[in-house]
């Protein structure tokens, strides 16, 4: 019979890297190719293409309407993000196209969307995925499906003010079983900026203030939080990704975190622009006191999955020491100053024994407006930065001093 000729049908996407599977993002064209495995001559209708992709969220509840009387309610919505078909193979008559027997491909290609998608994601109650599905129709046979999911990743680049921006707070509260109090405890925390990047590490400063006359305990907290909406109605999935604990704080102490490192586990970046699936990231800067409930100090994080460029970082450290000077030092947290860059690091070997030992001819700007601005940009782009000196090496003229202290 015609069906059992069909030995496989699979889809192979395009990858740069053979052992890993490709990952996209928006605007990006993905490509591959359908392959048919015939054991001998089959006739074929059609061979077509369908790529999707949804965000869709599911749950149920139930509600008491009564001593004996319960219902179920459904919740569910979707999002679509992409919907494609093509047409690998269809005879020009409408009947059926003969394929002799062995390996036959028949490749694909077609671009993503250019307006923002949302990363791939599965969660509890609902998920974002995207795949290519292949139909095959053949006479006197039922039709061959087959589906292959690939990961949408889209870019978020820590790299931005917005991300760079450090995070600051503080918090307190009166410790109290039932009518006693027992005094206040206060939390103040700060990190040096929102954006962070899976692996990285968050030195956190902060400072505890127990005022009360009981030990307390420090920790601190990265949390994901997942959150599902439809209909009107949210549903929430809260876990711990990563802890810090300090140490015990005595009554009437101060305890004081220069920098405590808690390490970013590997996660999934944030996800923010999808209407009914959200994850969000936060650092939780807690005390428990015991008898009562813990105090929680929270600083909003953004996972990417750009890193911090190199010249970034050193526009972030100065960024952060200028809200350090301004706002940090309200909250009584000392914070060492970041020195400032080595030569070397400025400029590499190479340029700095070239421009000491390279003489330096008069140089002919006759031409200077023929010749395109970023040729001397590029050409003073590793030029070393101007030696120090405490004599002013353009000195004023001294009647032009005097002028000047008569005015």
């Amino acid at each position: 019979m015609i069906f059992d000729k069909l030995k496989r049908l699979y889809i192979v996407f395009d990858s740069p890297e053979i052992d890993s599977p490709p990952v996209f993002s928006s605007g990006d064209v993905v490509s591959g190719k359908v392959v048919l495995n015939l054991s001998g001559e089959s006739k074929v209708q059609s061979l077509k293409l369908h790529a999707e992709g949804f965000a869709k969220v599911h749950w149920t509840e139930s509600r008491s309407a009564g001593s004996s009387t319960a219902y179920t309610q459904n919740y569910s919505d979707e999002v679509e993000y992409l919907n494609r078909r093509e047409v690998l193979l269809q005879a020009d008559n409408g009947e059926h196209t003969l394929l002799s027997a062995g390996r036959h491909e028949f490749p694909f290609s077609f671009q993503l969307p250019e307006e923002t998608l949302v990363t791939s994601f599965e969660g509890k109650h609902g998920s974002i995925r995207y795949w290519v599905k292949v139909k095959l129709h053949r006479p006197w046979a039922t039709v061959r499906k087959i589906k292959k999911e690939f990961t949408v990743i889209e870019p978020i680049d820590i790299n931005t003010p917005a991300l760079l921006a450090p995070q600051a707070g503080t918090k307190d509260k009166m410790a109290r079983v039932w009518y006693r109090n027992f005094g206040q405890v206060s939390i103040t925390a700060k990190i040096d900026r929102k954006g962070y990047t899976p692996g990285e590490v968050i030195p956190v400063f902060a400072e505890f203030d127990n005022a009360t006359s009981r030990s307390v305990v420090p920790k601190a907290y990265i949390t994901q939080t997942q959150t599902f909406i439809a209909r009107g109605t949210m549903k929430q999935k809260q876990a711990v990704v990563a802890t810090l604990s300090g140490d015990v704080v005595g009554a009437q102490r101060r305890e004081t975190w220069h920098g405590r490192a808690i390490k970013i586990p590997p996660v999934g970046p944030s996800i923010l622009q999808c209407r009914i699936i959200k994850v969000e990231y936060m650092l939780r800067v807690c005390v428990d006191v015991p008898g009562t409930s813990k105090l929680c100090l929270e600083l909003p994080l953004v996972m990417g999955t750009i890193p911090l460029h190199p010249f970034g970082s050193r526009t972030s450290s100065v960024s952060s020491q200028y809200s350090v000077n301004l706002e940090w030092l309200r909250m009584a947290i000392p914070e060492q100053p970041e020195p400032p860059p080595d030569y070397s690091s400025v400029v590499t070997d190479e340029e700095a024994e070239r421009n000491i030992t390279a003489p330096h001819p008069e140089e002919d700007l006759s031409g200077i407006m023929e010749h395109p601005l970023r040729a001397f940009v590029q050409e003073f782009r590793f030029r070393p930065p101007p030696v120090y000196c405490e004599i002013d090496p353009n000195p004023q003229p001294l009647n032009m001093r005097r002028r000047c202290m008569t005015c």
